[in-house]
């Protein structure tokens, strides 16, 4: 399987108006792509294509939800409508929901599952009869490490991104069958430094935080872009990612103990966030950074991303790998006791 260039291609990035999804179609964009930027906020996306056509890119805005399937085929109409084919989709829209599971009302679980889980396959599905016409493609969804890896307080988010990658599991293994050169990636990150944690719906009385380590949204970018090019199934975003989804295979009870013990206090701020303050379950809000307000401990960079990205990194993390494992392995039982 061999996808163009990023210079040739034209690419969808759902998910576009704020964090991970703005920076990767500014990322896009800098690299020669024509993009086509999607989201629910109006705002967000003509200040994200003025920001695009001023660096010298090419990029469109097309209005919609990712709950709703006609908004969503209507995305990628028109980007063949306007740019005459599509190579790469990337679904980067999702809400978030901070609640014991026991406090979150079915309507909102139901929520959090139409936007992260069937928003994903609407994506997918709006995508794919584009990428056979032109004869290859990229489908590109970010889930999380939580498809993995469960967090208390997000039942309804883990639950859609472990939904998720079951449904780009089956996806993948279809063409395959079929021999259709379409690659179909499961991007996994870690805690990412977006503003996403500044929209979610909070039942927690203050605001949330992404577990540590976090990284800024610029290592999410960077491995959409490497397998927009390179065919892969799976990538994590961050080490901390990999590390904690090879754990969570290795040792899962050990895990259990520790995920329990340390990730309610490890996702609370001391910053007040009452019920009722607004967020984005069904509303976009006026927010359209990239970074969110953790910057301070967010890392540049993911050495073991470019290690997996870059000729001979594969060699050296192989090498590495029990290391690693053994070392975490360690201190998750420290963190035991």
């Amino acid at each position: 399987m061999k996808l163009k260039p990023i210079h040739e291609q034209v690419a969808v990035v759902f998910g576009a108006s704020s964090g991970i999804g703005r920076q990767t179609a500014i990322d896009f964009a800098r690299r020669g792509a024509r993009v086509v930027v999607a989201a629910r906020s109006r705002e967000g996306l003509d200040s994200l294509v003025k920001t695009i056509h001023d660096s010298g890119g090419k990029a469109i805005a097309k209005q919609a939800d990712a709950a709703d399937f006609e908004q969503v085929r209507a995305v990628a109409e028109e980007a063949v409508r306007e740019f005459g084919h599509l190579d790469t989709w990337v679904h980067a829209a999702a809400i978030s929901l901070y609640a014991r599971f026991e406090d979150t009302d079915p309507e909102e679980f139901r929520r959090v599952i139409e936007v992260n889980l069937v928003g994903q396959a609407y994506g997918a599905r709006a995508a794919l009869p584009h990428l056979r016409r032109e004869g290859r493609g990229a489908l590109i969804h970010i889930t999380s490490v939580e498809s993995v890896l469960a967090m208390p307080l997000q039942s309804a988010y883990a639950a859609s991104k472990h939904g998720a990658k079951g449904m780009l599991d089956a996806l993948r293994r279809e063409l395959e069958a079929e021999g259709v050169p379409i690659s179909v990636t499961n991007v996994m990150p870690a805690g990412i430094n977006t503003p996403l944690f500044n929209h979610a719906r909070t039942k927690l009385g203050v605001k949330p935080t992404p577990m540590p380590p976090i990284y800024e949204a610029s290592t999410v970018s960077d491995v959409i872009l490497y397998a927009a090019e390179h065919p892969v199934a799976e990538i994590y975003a961050g080490g901390a990612a990999k590390a904690f989804a090879t754990l969570q295979s290795a040792v899962p009870r050990l895990v259990d103990r520790v995920v329990a013990r340390t990730a309610i206090p490890g996702q609370e701020t001391d910053e007040a966030k009452p019920l009722g303050a607004p967020d984005n379950l069904y509303q976009p809000v006026g927010d359209h950074r990239v970074s969110g307000d953790f910057s301070a401990q967010a890392r540049q960079v993911s050495v073991y991303n470019w290690l997996e990205t870059h000729p001979l990194g594969g060699v050296i993390l192989a090498g590495t790998a029990i290391g690693v494992v053994g070392g975490a392995v360690g201190w998750l039982a420290t963190r035991k006791t």
